[in-house]
């Protein structure tokens, strides 16, 4: 039986980085040759912005908070956009729509334990660290279209 020593060990995983390195750069500069490479780039960039405005807006109205159903098809409006998004890689959308459902959400524990269980930590991260923001927001949007109807006592 044959034994491999460190040092051919350390040759053969030095050979095999430096060559992976090397693929590496070499299809970078075969992408960046492309004459259709910059082009195809602005194109990616203005669709993302264009999906996330255009999310930003598929929010729609704020539903009435005294109607369960209208909450409830909110809810699973949010979690369903919040998905897709991160899906397709745009995060600050997707924990935009995510934050609102957790906002809404009656049982907001349980959900946010689901989501740290389902999604990526750093994604999980940036959800809690957007949620009072995403959370004052919603509540100032939904006042201005209650006309401040709920009294300090309700608020409780």
């Amino acid at each position: 039986m044959m034994e491999i020593s460190r040092t051919t060990l350390g040759i053969a995983v030095g050979l095999a980085g430096t060559l992976f390195l090397g693929y590496c750069v070499y299809f970078d500069q075969q992408r960046r040759k492309d004459p259709l490479f910059k082009k195809k780039l602005r194109e990616r960039r203005e669709k993302a912005q264009n999906n996330a405005t255009k999310s930003r807006n598929l929010g729609g109205p704020l539903p009435d908070m005294s109607d369960h159903e209208a909450m409830q098809r909110f809810f699973l409006q949010q979690i369903q956009l919040g998905e897709e998004l991160l899906a397709a890689g745009d995060l600050e959308a997707g924990v935009e729509h995510l934050g609102q459902a957790v906002t809404v959400c009656g049982q907001t524990q349980q959900l946010l334990s689901v989501l740290q269980q389902t999604m990526p930590a750093p994604i999980f991260h940036l959800l809690l660290k957007k949620l009072p923001e995403v959370s004052e927001r919603l509540r100032a949007s939904m006042r201005a279209n209650s006309g401040n109807t709920l009294q300090e006592e309700d608020v409780e």
